[in-house]
């Protein structure tokens, strides 16, 4: 039996690298061979056993993308050697929710390298139908910023944001992404908050609008009513996943702003938001927790034409074998943004 090196999480701060065997695929299923995979806040959330740690053990990695190795025989659409991104949300299309339109909330809902294997070994299976063809025009390490994109891309068509209105984003990791997508979708003016003084000025040429430093402003909130002109922001994404930032959050909204939810906390975390706000204030809340479907294609499109540029994001690729350091080294080194995994790389390498 044909074996690969894969990269596994047995238990919480457990995991082994090792040989095991290459996927099995149906005949509806596509075989990966696995040239980049991003690493997610999430997947150190389930390496320490914060998050799915149900789901365990597990090869984790979800912002993957790669070279299609096996086609089953009732995939169509693509061919051996094209490079595919995978939209990693596995829906049951037959419950309540998918019936309805909603595959996020799918009653067996499950997504590739968070509840059944991903990315982070030399191969992985997919389904057919969640494939997406990566055009020659997107390098390869853009192409590992499709999935991370299609997150900010179903939180800013949940936002709703309006054209002109203020948003702004708590969290200067994927928020930089979050607040590239605000700027494009025209909010005035883009407002990202941190504590990372390198993000900030990536954020900053980037043109991000305003960058407030938590650690240089003793109060955030009363900073973002300043930039607003006293009123508070139209809408507010929250980025980073704990309730002091999500109880921030609420509190910069405008009466009738709009709080999207997107950080995740631990299941058992609680947040204070005011029942008077709202009603009197008119205040909404919604949640968003991954891209689906077609949010890969307008991904691919943005990246394709340059309407988002991630290069400058992009800091370091490290073999997989070194996946374990990189996750331990992104917690110290606040330089470090986003860290690429490779199966085919044998050293680190630094951008």
């Amino acid at each position: 039996m044909k074996t690969m090196k894969a990269q596994i999480v047995e238990s919480p701060n457990k995991m082994v690298y090792k040989d095991i065997p290459v996927p099995q695929i149906s005949s509806d299923e596509v075989l990966i061979k696995v040239k980049y995979c991003g690493i997610c806040g999430s997947d150190w959330s389930i390496f320490t056993g914060k998050y799915a740690a149900e789901k365990l053990p597990l090869i984790t990695g979800h912002e993957f993308w790669g070279v299609v190795e096996e086609l089953g025989e009732n995939v169509t659409g693509l061919k051996v050697g094209d490079r595919v991104a995978v939209d990693l949300c596995l829906c049951c299309g037959t419950c309540y929710f998918c019936r309805r339109g909603d595959g996020l909330l799918c009653q067996t809902f499950a997504q590739l390298g968070i509840h059944v294997n991903g990315g982070f070994a030399e191969y992985v299976k997919a389904p057919g139908k969640n494939c997406y063809v990566i055009p020659d025009e997107i390098n390869d390490y853009d192409a590992a910023f499709i999935e991370p994109l299609t997150t900010t891309i179903q939180a800013s068509k949940r936002m709703g944001c309006e054209l002109g209105s203020s948003v702004v984003v708590i969290g200067d990791g994927l928020g930089i992404l979050h607040a590239a997508m605000a700027k494009l979708r025209g909010a005035t003016p883009v407002i990202l908050i941190g504590d990372n003084p390198g993000r900030l000025a990536m954020a900053k040429e980037l043109g991000i609008d305003y960058c407030i430093n938590i650690k240089e402003t003793n109060d955030v909130v009363g900073k973002v009513f300043e930039l607003t002109d006293g009123i508070g922001a139209d809408y507010v994404i929250e980025a980073v996943g704990m309730s002091k930032t999500y109880e921030q959050a609420f509190a910069m909204l405008r009466r009738g702003g709009k709080l999207e939810a997107f950080g995740i906390c631990a299941p058992d975390d609680k947040a204070a938001l005011s029942p008077f706000e709202f009603v009197l204030g008119e205040k909404q809340v919604s949640g968003s927790c991954a891209g689906i479907g077609n949010d890969w294609g307008i991904a691919i499109n943005l990246l394709k034409y340059k309407r988002i540029d991630p290069s400058a994001m992009c800091s370091m690729i490290v073999p997989l074998s070194e996946l374990e350091d990189a996750l331990h080294e992104l917690q110290t080194n606040n330089k470090l943004v986003k860290v690429l995994v490779s199966p085919e790389v044998k050293e680190k390498i630094v951008l």
